[in-house]
């Protein structure tokens, strides 16, 4: 069983956001990918839709993760914390799916539709609608932490190019959105092969 970890978040100072951007992509994922249960990450920024600028997607063997010492004692955005805002931490149950589900190419996108502040039953019944229109769109429900969404649609994307989202025609508290990947998948002892395997 694997768990979807979601961090969303808008970044506020633009002359430093290059800096943030190489911490984030650079020792906070391998830090992160350093404590017990972390399995892969990748990083994404806003293309189109609505949504929060940024959005890190982390692989988790277990929920266990954020009980762990090494967890507690080193987490969070350290001093870029004041230029964060509208941040979310959301643990999403990935269900029998495998870690490779969530990978994006680099070439590729991630086309996310999410529910902030719905009720459990209004978001399953616009889920609903939305998957029966788009198939191919992975539904995770809500497990953990902050609860942003009960639930959130996950469709990694092989070309950014044709990609677009159709939230123009959706109700105000549905966010859907394209992110193209601005880090490369990280996993724990990324090897090309595995990489590769991720890829797929």
């Amino acid at each position: 069983m694997v768990f979807v970890y979601i961090v969303r978040c808008n970044f506020t100072e633009p002359e430093k956001e290059q800096a943030w951007n190489a911490w984030y992509s650079g020792p906070k994922i391998e830090q992160m990918l350093a404590k017990p249960y972390f399995r892969t990450c990748q990083r994404f920024r806003l293309a189109s839709g609505t949504g929060r600028d940024y959005l890190a997607l982390w692989t988790l063997q277990s929920p266990q993760a954020f009980e762990t010492a090494e967890y507690a004692t080193d987490w969070g955005f350290f001093e870029w914390a004041p230029y964060i805002t509208d941040w979310s931490r959301d643990l999403f149950d990935g269900r029998s799916a495998p870690e490779a589900a969530f990978a994006v190419a680099p070439e590729g996108a991630l086309h996310t539709v999410s529910f902030d502040g719905m009720s459990e039953d209004d978001a399953n019944a616009a889920r609903a609608v939305i998957a029966n229109a788009q198939p191919e769109m992975m539904w995770l429900p809500v497990a953990g932490l902050d609860r942003h969404t009960p639930v959130i649609g996950l469709q990694p994307l092989s070309d950014l190019a044709s990609s677009r989202s159709s939230n123009n025609a959706r109700e105000k508290r549905i966010q859907e959105a394209i992110y193209r990947p601005i880090s490369d998948l990280s996993t724990v002892g990324t090897s090309q092969d595995r990489r590769q395997l991720l890829y797929r």
